[in-house]
């Protein structure tokens, strides 16, 4: 076995870590929350990742995103270079997106993009795999990060705005998400790794449960 992985085999037992090993994962952005969904599977033996992101990193990702130090670098070439198993689409997820792209090759979906349409669209599609990361700005105690199906989320407003858009569509299956009913902490977008990495640390753990299980 390769030694990378002998503390992880030892942890999960042989049957269940060739499970992990076995297991195809999609990660719909990778920036402060799905960057570090992305290292935590990756060091836990998941090699068949395909991540989907638009953007170049910039400044003010340093604070958040793993990879960021390459200031004007496409996310999905630089994770591609510091994880060289996975399979980056450079792709913007907007609806038509959704609409046409093929979601059924994977085990798990993990979304943790920006835009609430394309949230609420990736929900309709693919709720019996998914994983869904909700608002993780404007926080900073990682003690408060709670995990539930979405109709059991509280106190945070993109959940609630979620829950709301599902119910005018008719819409009531359950999937997972993971929030932090912690109060705003400031008015514009400001954040700290301790809450949007735990977020992502959180939805591998989430991952790998529902591997093994």
């Amino acid at each position: 076995m390769d030694l990378r992985f002998e503390r992880c085999a030892m942890l999960f037992g042989e049957e269940n870590f060739a499970k992990i090993q076995q297991a195809k994962i999609l990660i719909l952005g990778v920036g402060g929350v799905g960057s570090y969904a992305l290292d935590c599977l990756w060091r836990s033996g998941v090699s068949d990742i395909t991540i989907i992101d638009y953007d170049r990193y910039d400044e003010t990702n340093q604070n958040r995103q793993i990879g960021a130090e390459a200031v004007g670098e496409l996310k999905t070439k630089t994770l591609k270079k510091l994880y060289p198993t996975i399979t980056p689409i450079h792709q913007k997820m907007d609806m038509a997106w959704v609409a046409q792209f093929d979601f059924e090759p994977y085990d798990l979906i993990i979304d943790a993009a920006d835009t609430t349409k394309v949230k609420i669209e990736i929900a309709k599609k693919c709720y019996k795999k998914l994983i869904m990361s909700t608002g993780s700005a404007k926080r900073f105690d990682s003690s408060k990060i709670e995990v539930a199906s979405i109709w059991k989320s509280h106190g945070d407003a993109l959940a609630r705005k979620i829950r709301n858009e599902l119910k005018r569509a008719k819409f009531d299956r359950n999937f997972t998400v993971v929030f932090s009913p912690e109060e705003d902490q400031c008015k514009e977008k400001g954040s700290c790794v301790a809450v949007t990495g735990a977020f992502g640390l959180t939805i591998c753990s989430e991952a790998i449960k529902r591997i093994v299980q």
